[in-house]
């Protein structure tokens, strides 16, 4: 459902029409966040994984699994049919994720590489690793083990287009199944992703080669789960919309939305040992008032056909840190300067976050 949603957002804003720009209309695109993000403290690994769809090394069985995942929308929707957890673990070149997906009846169609995957009933991972909500990852992957995967350099709300052929080079996949793919006769009970990947290919110039303990994420894990009927011995998706099961709620029918992905937090410690709790970056409380300031300005504009110029037409309710604006018709920035930080930090019309030193 979220996919056909926004081709009609994107229409409606005029990002699909040739010449058009950035144009940007008030919708659930724009609506404040009202939930709270996950977080899941990643440990180091304490044996070498191998990539097969078991997780049977020493590493895996100490790993935590996660909270199970919930509807898109969050709580105020039906649970998911079926359950679904991730955990996660990392060494100096991957990272690696493990998703159990309980199913009843495990298909799958797709098999080439980039065939557009939650046609099939699909996990999938998204990967923003500096939170600044642009250029960010997506992997989507089948129960055949068919892996989709792309670039964005922005969301779709902001006019961003997905680079289908941008690979992430030296992905390791496996999926393994207890019970019988594509057989309908019989009832199965799971299926089984293991992914390793390698830092390197989430890099850009200048970059880490990897993280160091602390560095925090955002990332999100979706599952899409299409009804269906077995007819003539085959499985048949019924007409209604797919659903979208994640581990950290949306509170919109939309994954590309990274602000509202949850936190992946690294450790140095071993996963035999006690994880951390996790630490919230100090910015992160800077970033939320940014991002009112940001739902504001799109409310403003699609009332005043521009944006803001001043912080005290937004109306916003007094925040922890002083914010400045500067706006024109189509551009605007909203900026947070923290001492205590040694830092500025600024959002700007297309939800991008950025910072300098003070």
């Amino acid at each position: 459902m979220y996919r056909c949603y926004w081709l009609l957002v994107l229409i409606m804003m005029g990002s699909l029409l040739p010449g058009n720009g950035v144009a940007q209309t008030f919708s659930a695109a724009f609506k404040p966040f009202a939930g709270t993000p996950r977080n899941y403290v990643c440990m180091r690994t304490m044996d070498s994984i191998r990539i097969d769809g078991h997780l049977d090394e020493d590493s895996w069985k100490a790993a935590a699994w996660s909270a199970d995942f919930t509807d898109i929308e969050g709580s105020r929707m039906p649970a998911p049919n079926y359950r679904t957890r991730i955990k996660l673990l990392w060494d100096e070149k991957y990272l690696y994720i493990a998703a159990w997906l309980q199913e009843p009846h495990v298909w799958g169609t797709l098999k080439d590489h980039d065939a557009i995957i939650f046609h099939d009933n699909d996990f999938e991972v998204f990967i923003d690793p500096d939170g600044d909500t642009h250029q960010y990852f997506e992997l989507e992957i089948n129960a055949l083990n068919t892996v989709m995967d792309l670039f964005m350099n922005k969301p779709y709300r902001n006019g961003g287009q997905a680079m289908l052929n941008w690979d992430t080079k030296g992905l390791l996949t496996a999926v393994s199944v207890n019970g019988t793919l594509n057989n309908p006769n019989d009832i199965d009970s799971s299926w089984t992703v293991e992914m390793a990947i390698p830092f390197s290919a989430l890099r850009f110039f200048g970059d880490k080669d990897h993280p160091t303990d602390g560095n925090t994420w955002r990332i999100n894990f979706s599952r899409v789960e299409w009804d269906t009927d077995i007819r003539d011995g085959k499985y048949v998706k019924r007409g209604n919309p797919e659903h979208n099961w994640v581990w950290s709620a949306q509170d919109i029918i939309n994954m590309h939305a990274p602000e509202r992905w949850g936190y992946l937090q690294f450790s140095d410690r071993k996963a035999h040992t006690n994880a951390p709790a996790f630490i919230m970056p100090a910015e992160e409380e800077v970033k939320q008032q940014l991002w009112l300031a940001y739902y504001a300005q799109q409310e403003y504009r699609a009332k005043n056909g521009r944006y803001a110029t001043a912080a005290s037409q937004l109306k916003l309710p007094a925040g922890k840190y002083p914010l400045q604006i500067e706006g024109i018709s189509k551009q605007f920035t909203a900026t947070i300067k923290v001492p205590s930080l040694q830092k500025s930090i600024s959002i700007n019309q297309e939800g991008k976050i950025s910072s300098d030193k003070l």
